[in-house]
C-alpha cells in the first residue's frame, strides 16, 4: 500500500495562469518539503497542459511525485507519476490500463456509495470531499463535513485524501477525523513556501 504525504498540494492553472506562476509556485512548495503535487487544469488545451507538465517534471525532478488531473495520456507523455480522476472522467480501470501498474491512481468521491464503488477498483488512494465549502469548483458537490471523512474512513482501508476548503485553521481536525492526507489549493497560493511549512508543522 502506498504512503501519502500529509500535505497534497494542488497546482491549479486557474489562479496560476502563466508558466512562470505555476513553476515558481511549484518551486516554493518543493523547497518547503512538499513531495506530492497535482497539476490541475480544467480549461487549458492539451498542448498547453503538456508544456506546463513537462516544465514541472523538469523543475521537480525526483524531489516530488507529480500527479496529473484527469488526463492519463498527458501523464504518460510528461512522465508523471500518476493520475487523479473524478466521477465524470475515464473509469479507474480504463485509466489503469493506460498507465500500467507502476503509477499511482487516485479517484475522487463525494458520498459513501461512490467511495464504496471506488474502493473496489485498482485505485491506490481515494479522495473524499468537499469537506468544507470551496471556491475552487464552479459547481461543487454537497459538503460532506468532518462526519463524511469519518464515514469514509470506516468504508475503506485505502489511503484517504480529504479535499475541499481545507486551510491551516481546520487541517488538523480533518486528519483527526481519519484522513491520511489533505489536498489544498487556495491556502497555498499566498506565499506558498511559508504556507506549506506551516501546514507541515500543524500536520506533524
Amino acid at each position: 500500500m502506498i504512503v501519502l504525504s500529509r500535505l497534497y498540494a494542488i497546482l491549479d492553472a486557474a489562479p496560476l495562469p502563466t508558466s512562470e506562476n505555476l513553476l515558481s509556485g511549484a518551486a516554493e512548495l518543493v523547497s518547503a518539503g512538499c513531495t506530492l503535487l497535482q497539476y490541475r487544469n480544467k480549461s487549458g488545451n492539451a498542448r498547453e497542459m503538456l508544456e506546463h507538465a513537462r516544465a514541472l517534471r523538469k523543475l521537480v525532478g525526483d524531489r516530488a511525485r507529480l500527479i496529473m488531473n484527469d488526463r492519463a495520456d498527458l501523464c504518460l507523455l510528461a512522465e508523471f507519476d500518476g493520475v487523479h480522476v473524478g466521477q465524470d472522467d475515464l473509469s479507474p480501470e480504463s485509466v489503469r490500463r493506460i498507465i500500467g501498474s507502476g503509477r499511482w491512481l487516485g479517484v475522487s468521491t463525494h458520498n459513501p456509495e461512490q467511495l464504496r464503488e471506488a474502493d473496489l477498483t485498482s485505485a491506490d488512494y481515494l479522495a473524499i470531499g468537499p469537506v468544507f465549502s470551496t471556491a475552487s469548483k464552479d459547481k461543487p458537490d454537497p459538503v460532506v463535513g468532518l462526519e463524511g471523512v469519518r464515514r469514509a474512513r470506516q468504508l475503506t482501508r485505502k489511503p484517504l485524501v480529504a479535499i475541499g476548503g481545507i486551510t491551516r485553521a481546520n487541517a488538523a481536525s480533518v486528519i483527526e477525523a481519519g484522513a491520511d492526507s489533505v489536498a489544498v489549493i487556495s491556502d497555498l497560493l499566498r506565499d506558498p513556501r511559508k504556507s506549506a511549512e506551516e501546514f507541515f508543522r500543524i500536520l506533524r
